[in-house]
């Protein structure tokens, strides 16, 4: 059953919609910093957004309604995911026992649709960059899931705002307390590959042998850019809320401690991504499956901790 959401809720998640593209700002303003080079601003991407917005749209003569259509459905589809996490720490805007499972699908039809619309501009380069992004999502997916799962063991219940929405300790955290930090790490690396960055993709590249996600937008312009590059935005802030749900359980006592866990994350999340992506080169892409085995190898530790 469907609860009526909370005013908190819609609150955190309204602060989650305005604040989603200051998230891959402070992860590039970060690498900038820690590389010496000056960089652009945090708010860079507002500006790319109002920019595209103001601008007009070219569609290819090869194009069907498909490829109208993806930009709009990957951004709802993003937001509609976003409604199921518990952004404020207590619940999420729509919760409903299985909601973990419609989490992850709305992300996968997401990019069913961004995936149609490369296909459908009849482009062998847009086809590879699809081909590699479905690849590699097929590999990220099962150890989302399996890290998902860990939590839904501890709580004993498989509901986003159970796992992650508790205002007080779960049970048994404090046994748990090294899976839930095997998870975090886990999540935090997948993140890296489901939200295109650095070690498997790169977002400012323009080597046309190596790209994937950014490969597949090639032929969107204006206001169908700006949908695809905010959704982009809007899942980093998805996943940074996730990822330090799990590192702080029970943190959110309250309305306000559960609103600056909101904000704290989308600042220490993407300045995290930031070192990591300073210190670290993009893998060759025969390197990349082992990365995402890595990471849910670490998801499979902790599950098997919290069976045993």
């Amino acid at each position: 059953m469907i609860e009526i959401p909370s005013l908190s809720a819609v609150v955190a998640f309204a602060l989650l919609v305005l604040g989603a593209p200051i998230v891959p700002g402070i992860a590039s303003r970060t690498k900038s910093i820690l590389t010496g080079r000056r960089g652009s601003p945090a708010w860079q991407l507002y500006a790319d957004l109002w920019k595209l917005a103001r601008r007009g749209i070219v569609y290819s003569t090869t194009v069907t309604w498909v490829f109208r259509l993806a930009p709009i459905a990957l951004v709802a589809t993003t937001l509609a995911a976003a409604t199921l996490v518990p952004l404020d720490g207590r619940t999420s805007v729509l919760a409903f026992s299985g909601d973990v499972v419609a989490f992850a699908y709305l992300f996968g039809l997401g990019r069913f649709a961004l995936v149609l619309a490369a296909l459908d501009t009849g482009s062998s380069f847009e086809g590879m960059g699809a081909s590699r992004e479905v690849t590699f999502a097929a590999l990220v997916e099962p150890g989302v899931f399996i890290g998902l799962a860990t939590l839904g063991v501890v709580v004993h219940e498989f509901s986003l705002t159970a796992m992650l929405g508790a205002s007080q300790p779960r049970p048994g955290f404090v046994a748990a307390g090294p899976s839930y930090v095997m998870v975090g790490l886990s999540l935090f690396a997948l993140a890296l590959a489901e939200c295109s960055r650095i070690p498997v993709d790169d977002p400012t590249t323009h080597l046309e042998l190596t790209m994937i996600h950014e490969v597949m937008v090639l032929d969107h312009s204006g206001p169908d850019l700006a949908l695809i590059l905010y959704s982009s935005s809007l899942k980093l802030a998805v996943f940074s809320v996730i990822i330090t749900s799990v590192f702080v359980p029970g943190a959110r006592t309250n309305v306000g401690s559960g609103l600056g866990v909101l904000l704290m994350s989308l600042v220490v999340v993407p300045v995290a991504i930031g070192v990591v992506e300073s210190v670290m080169a993009r893998l060759r892409l025969p390197k990349v499956p082992l990365y995402i085995a890595g990471g849910s190898a670490l998801a499979m530790f902790g599950l098997i901790l919290v069976l045993r």
